[in-house]
């Protein structure tokens, strides 16, 4: 086999025109969800506003009700039948005072007759009707909140983000609802700004959200590392992605995020350390994922363990001998023919040429084959680089023998 020195080498070749770029491994998750509804209080003129659970209408219960939120006792103990369930409290820690105000007989049966047309799936006379409740002045805040609450809920099932906001916004100014409905739906407003990209916005929502509650729900957690990266406050959402993923190291989104966060804040070295744990621990199922990985690896010239990856992921069907293949061929071949590691480089070119989308691998694989004196293989090579298109054709027809 022919040695090249570092003089032969850098003109015999035709450069591989590519430029990998690493990937955001994972997208921040998209569409925040935002809470249902709660359901309306049942037509009791003295229901709780927590109790979504329902009371009948009659005074038994209305008494039963009394009896439990001033003495903290069941009517079982007194003979009376079972005590109605307590609500959790979603937000144990608040500091938030429970307001006082509740539903009279009147504004229930209206907030009960608003779900009804919400599940109804109507936006716009659900909408219509919230805004009459709210507009009411007959109606108390706690009626008003809840009304623009299902507003809210309806125009953001309806993909109007900018009506959520605003109906959210003013549930949450009335301050009438209880705690779970109060701070439900100001977590709401602020996905609904993170969404309306209003990221300053719904970070301050959130975090007035995070400070009153004391809260450390999933939802709030993950927003939070979201509006962070839209804000390129891409180490502090790292920081967040890695907690949660030291809390669950299976959690393949929180890795994912992390791996996208880390390379935004272009600390590779971590992105990749992260990456190369999914590999290993087989979470990999996508070719992005496989991409993001063996591009990390070849912008970092780690040829052998790009090569590893690449050969990892084909073998599982993952990754398709395709063009994007090619191009990390080409590039370890390139790398390799510069290092004169012909061998290596011959290999690589015999992979790409034929999957490549032009014939710029054929043509530097008939240039190594000629050099080596293969002229048949050279030959064979050269037409293929004409026929996939190379763009220096006057070479290839030289290496096939044409004129």
């Amino acid at each position: 086999m022919t040695t090249l020195s570092a003089r032969q080498v850098r003109p015999l070749l035709t450069a591989a025109a590519v430029a990998l770029v690493l990937l955001v491994a994972a997208p921040l998750a998209s569409a925040q969800q935002t809470q249902p509804p709660p359901m309306p209080p049942s037509s009791g003129g003295d229901s709780n506003r927590n109790d979504t659970s329902g009371l009948r209408d009659d005074a038994r219960s209305r008494e039963r009700l009394r009896e439990e939120r001033n003495e903290g006792r069941g009517d079982r103990r007194r003979g009376r039948g079972k005590a109605a369930p307590a609500v959790e409290a979603q937000y144990p820690e608040a500091t938030r005072v429970e307001p006082d105000a509740r539903a009279s007989r009147t504004g229930t049966k209206r907030l009960q007759a608003l779900f009804k047309t919400y599940e109804a799936g109507d936006a716009a006379a659900t909408v219509a009707e919230a805004l009459e409740i709210a507009n009411d002045a007959r109606s108390n805040e706690y009626e008003k909140a809840f009304a623009y609450q299902i507003a809210g809920s309806s125009a953001s099932a309806n993909n109007d983000g900018k009506a959520a906001a605003e109906y959210y916004g003013k549930a949450i100014e009335l301050n009438g609802l209880g705690n779970n409905d109060h701070y439900t739906s100001m977590l709401n407003l602020a996905m609904i700004q993170y969404e309306n990209q209003a990221y300053d916005t719904a970070l301050a929502t959130l975090e007035r959200f995070q400070t009153e509650t004391r809260s450390d729900r999933r939802e709030a957690v993950s927003l939070r590392a979201g509006i962070l990266m839209e804000l390129g406050r891409y180490t502090d959402a790292a920081a967040i992605y890695t907690a949660q993923l030291a809390a669950d190291p299976d959690n393949k989104a929180a890795r994912m995020n992390a791996v996208a966060a880390y390379q935004q804040a272009e600390q590779y070295d971590k992105a990749v350390e992260l990456l190369a744990e999914a590999q290993a621990k087989g979470q990999f199922t996508t070719a992005d994922e496989y991409r993001a990985l063996y591009v990390s690896y070849l912008n970092g010239e780690r040829d052998d363990d790009a090569l590893a990856v690449i050969d990892d992921g084909v073998a599982k069907g993952i990754l398709q001998k395709d063009a994007d293949l090619a191009r990390a061929y080409m590039i370890v071949g390139q790398n390799a023919f510069y290092a004169e590691d012909e061998a290596k480089a011959l290999e690589m070119y015999k992979r790409a040429a034929p999957i490549a989308d032009n014939g710029d691998a054929a043509l530097n694989l008939a240039k190594i084959l000629s050099s080596n004196g293969d002229k048949a293989g050279a030959r064979a090579a050269a037409q293929l680089a004409l026929d996939k298109g190379t763009k220096e054709p006057e070479q290839a027809r030289r290496l096939l023998g044409s004129p």
